[in-house]
């Protein structure tokens, strides 16, 4: 029997790890290289892909995490530096929502800020979060109902004061809160 390629649609992997890695590195060259570094591996162990064990992403996913660790760690002496990026829109509504985002990422444990960059940096399903971590569809589900808990103080603060600071995940929370309740 054939085995699949696991890097057959690398265009959509691409995407879909960037997104993953730049959730939680940051969007520009850090997360282009740690994506760099993920496909790199991929490349080189593409023999030790399992399709029993999982979809190429969840494959990809994996890989990816341990790269982003790596990148964390060699980052972590320049603490407090962030990107200067600039935006054609509002600068300051944008800055404003991308600090109060990453402030309340900040104060989240690892585990939680993997779950939401998994789900939201990676838009990937509750059920595939738990195939990449080992866990349960539900207790997924419950871990970020959890975390998106704990997020919504510092996230609403920030709706209130005329700003709309991570409008996927307070949306989502808001639309979920109501049959989780």
């Amino acid at each position: 029997m054939a085995r699949r390629d696991p890097l057959a649609n690398a265009p959509e992997l691409i995407g879909r790890v960037y997104a993953y890695v730049a959730y939680r590195v940051g969007d520009g060259p850090d997360a282009e290289d740690v994506t760099s570094e993920v496909f790199e591996r991929a490349l080189r162990y593409r023999g030790s892909y399992d399709p029993s064990r999982g979809e190429p992403l969840a494959w990809l996913i994996g890989i990816a995490r341990r790269r982003v660790e790596e990148a964390l760690v060699r980052r972590r002496p320049e603490s407090g530096d962030q990107p200067d990026v600039t935006s054609p829109e509002d600068v300051e509504t944008d800055v404003l929502q991308r600090l109060t985002v990453a402030a309340a990422l900040e104060g989240l444990d690892d585990r939680s800020r993997d779950l939401v960059a998994l789900r939201y940096g990676t838009d990937l399903s509750a059920r595939q979060i738990g195939e990449i971590l080992g866990l349960k569809t539900n207790a997924v589900e419950v871990a970020l109902h959890r975390t998106l808990a704990r997020l919504r103080p510092e996230l609403e603060g920030e709706s209130a004061s005329g700003g709309s600071a991570a409008p996927s995940i307070a949306s989502e929370q808001s639309e979920k809160a109501s049959g989780w309740a």
